[in-house]
Protein backbone atom coordinates (compact mmCIF):
# COMPACT_ATOMS: atom_id res chain seq x y z
CA UNK A 1 0.00 0.00 0.00
CA UNK A 2 1.71 3.44 -0.58
CA UNK A 3 0.87 7.08 0.00
CA UNK A 4 -1.40 7.46 -2.78
CA UNK A 5 -3.56 4.94 -1.05
CA UNK A 6 -3.37 6.41 2.38
CA UNK A 7 -4.11 10.04 1.31
CA UNK A 8 -7.45 8.45 -0.45
CA UNK A 9 -8.54 6.38 2.11
CA UNK A 10 -7.39 9.92 4.85
CA UNK A 11 -9.65 11.98 1.90
CA UNK A 12 -12.84 9.43 2.57
CA UNK A 13 -12.42 9.59 6.22
CA UNK A 14 -12.54 12.86 6.25
CA UNK A 15 -15.31 13.25 4.25
CA UNK A 16 -17.40 10.70 5.86
CA UNK A 17 -15.99 11.98 9.33
CA UNK A 18 -17.34 15.30 9.09
CA UNK A 19 -20.76 14.71 7.46
CA UNK A 20 -19.97 15.82 4.19
CA UNK A 21 -22.41 15.28 1.20
CA UNK A 22 -22.28 16.30 -2.43
CA UNK A 23 -25.12 19.05 -2.20
CA UNK A 24 -24.94 21.22 0.82
CA UNK A 25 -27.48 23.76 1.42
CA UNK A 26 -25.79 25.34 4.16
CA UNK A 27 -22.69 27.49 4.56
CA UNK A 28 -20.09 26.29 7.00
CA UNK A 29 -20.90 29.22 9.31
CA UNK A 30 -24.02 28.29 9.40
CA UNK A 31 -23.59 24.63 10.83
CA UNK A 32 -20.70 25.40 12.78
CA UNK A 33 -20.66 24.28 16.57
CA UNK A 34 -18.37 25.99 18.31
CA UNK A 35 -18.38 23.83 21.57
CA UNK A 36 -17.93 20.53 19.16
CA UNK A 37 -14.74 22.17 17.50
CA UNK A 38 -13.41 23.04 20.83
CA UNK A 39 -14.27 19.93 22.53
CA UNK A 40 -12.07 18.33 19.56
CA UNK A 41 -9.69 20.58 19.04
CA UNK A 42 -10.35 21.50 15.50
CA UNK A 43 -8.94 24.69 13.88
CA UNK A 44 -10.60 26.87 11.89
CA UNK A 45 -10.79 25.11 9.24
CA UNK A 46 -12.47 21.83 11.30
CA UNK A 47 -9.15 20.37 10.71
CA UNK A 48 -6.52 18.64 13.77
CA UNK A 49 -2.71 17.83 13.36
CA UNK A 50 -2.36 14.36 14.10
CA UNK A 51 0.28 12.00 13.36
CA UNK A 52 -0.24 8.83 11.55
CA UNK A 53 1.51 5.56 12.25
CA UNK A 54 2.23 2.56 9.74
CA UNK A 55 2.60 -0.50 11.37
CA UNK A 56 5.10 -3.17 9.21
CA UNK A 57 6.10 -7.01 9.94
CA UNK A 58 8.87 -6.32 12.41
CA UNK A 59 12.25 -8.58 12.36
CA UNK A 60 10.63 -10.95 14.97
CA UNK A 61 7.42 -12.96 13.87
CA UNK A 62 6.12 -14.87 17.01
CA UNK A 63 4.63 -18.47 16.18
CA UNK A 64 1.61 -18.98 16.86
CA UNK A 65 0.89 -19.97 20.00
CA UNK A 66 -0.60 -18.90 23.74
CA UNK A 67 2.39 -16.07 23.77
CA UNK A 68 1.54 -14.96 20.77
CA UNK A 69 -2.14 -14.62 21.64
CA UNK A 70 -1.09 -13.17 24.80
CA UNK A 71 0.75 -10.49 23.22
CA UNK A 72 -1.91 -9.45 20.49
CA UNK A 73 -4.36 -9.38 23.29
CA UNK A 74 -2.28 -6.77 25.19
CA UNK A 75 -2.23 -5.23 21.82
CA UNK A 76 -5.82 -5.08 21.44
CA UNK A 77 -5.82 -3.85 25.50
CA UNK A 78 -3.14 -1.04 24.82
CA UNK A 79 -5.02 0.28 22.02
CA UNK A 80 -8.37 0.58 23.83
CA UNK A 81 -6.68 2.12 26.80
CA UNK A 82 -5.08 4.94 24.56
CA UNK A 83 -8.31 5.43 22.69
CA UNK A 84 -10.67 5.98 26.12
CA UNK A 85 -7.70 8.19 26.92
CA UNK A 86 -7.89 10.42 23.94
CA UNK A 87 -4.69 9.76 22.60
CA UNK A 88 -5.41 7.50 19.56
CA UNK A 89 -8.20 8.80 17.29
CA UNK A 90 -8.26 5.52 15.22
CA UNK A 91 -6.71 1.99 14.70
CA UNK A 92 -6.78 -0.70 12.20
CA UNK A 93 -5.19 -3.27 10.03
CA UNK A 94 -4.10 -3.22 6.95
CA UNK A 95 -3.94 -6.62 4.57
CA UNK A 96 -0.39 -7.35 5.07
CA UNK A 97 0.48 -6.56 1.81
CA UNK A 98 4.32 -5.12 1.28
CA UNK A 99 4.32 -5.92 4.98
CA UNK A 100 1.92 -3.21 6.28
CA UNK A 101 -0.38 -4.18 9.24
CA UNK A 102 -2.09 -1.05 10.44
CA UNK A 103 -2.70 2.11 11.35
CA UNK A 104 -2.79 4.48 14.33
CA UNK A 105 -3.34 8.23 13.54
CA UNK A 106 -2.55 9.92 16.95
CA UNK A 107 -4.49 13.08 18.54
CA UNK A 108 -0.93 14.89 18.78
CA UNK A 109 1.20 16.95 16.28
CA UNK A 110 4.50 15.72 17.73
CA UNK A 111 5.93 12.14 16.85
CA UNK A 112 7.94 11.94 19.72
CA UNK A 113 4.71 12.08 21.88
CA UNK A 114 3.59 9.40 19.31
CA UNK A 115 6.50 7.23 19.77
CA UNK A 116 6.29 7.34 23.34
CA UNK A 117 2.65 5.85 22.71
CA UNK A 118 3.77 3.11 20.38
CA UNK A 119 6.45 2.23 22.90
CA UNK A 120 4.02 0.83 25.30
CA UNK A 121 2.50 -1.82 22.94
CA UNK A 122 3.27 -5.08 23.19
CA UNK A 123 3.03 -5.87 19.01
CA UNK A 124 6.63 -3.41 19.12
CA UNK A 125 7.72 -3.93 22.25
CA UNK A 126 8.29 -7.84 21.24
CA UNK A 127 9.73 -7.00 17.44
CA UNK A 128 6.40 -8.27 15.91
CA UNK A 129 6.11 -5.33 14.43
CA UNK A 130 8.33 -1.85 13.47
CA UNK A 131 6.47 1.81 13.23
CA UNK A 132 6.98 4.52 10.73
CA UNK A 133 5.71 7.90 11.82
CA UNK A 134 4.19 10.75 9.82
CA UNK A 135 2.55 14.42 10.34
CA UNK A 136 -0.87 14.03 9.20
CA UNK A 137 -3.49 17.05 8.94
CA UNK A 138 -6.90 15.47 9.12
CA UNK A 139 -10.60 16.29 9.91
CA UNK A 140 -10.64 16.53 13.80
CA UNK A 141 -14.14 14.94 13.62
CA UNK A 142 -11.60 11.47 13.70
CA UNK A 143 -11.56 12.35 17.43
CA UNK A 144 -15.21 11.18 17.54
CA UNK A 145 -15.05 7.98 15.93
CA UNK A 146 -13.91 6.37 19.02
CA UNK A 147 -17.28 7.05 20.88
CA UNK A 148 -19.34 6.27 17.92
CA UNK A 149 -17.75 3.59 17.73
CA UNK A 150 -18.68 2.10 20.99
CA UNK A 151 -22.21 2.58 19.52
CA UNK A 152 -21.43 0.13 16.93
CA UNK A 153 -19.34 -2.97 18.11
CA UNK A 154 -21.25 -5.55 19.41
CA UNK A 155 -17.49 -7.80 20.50
CA UNK A 156 -14.64 -6.17 20.83
CA UNK A 157 -11.09 -7.94 20.62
Amino acid sequence: MKFHTIFFAAALLMLAGSGCAVAQTATPAEKFDPELAKSVGADEYGMKKYVLVILKTGPNKMPAGPERDTMFKGHFANIQRLAAEGKLALAGPFDGTENWRGLFIFATPDIEEAKQFVATDPVIVNGEMVAEYHHFYGSAALMLVNQTHGKLAQKSF
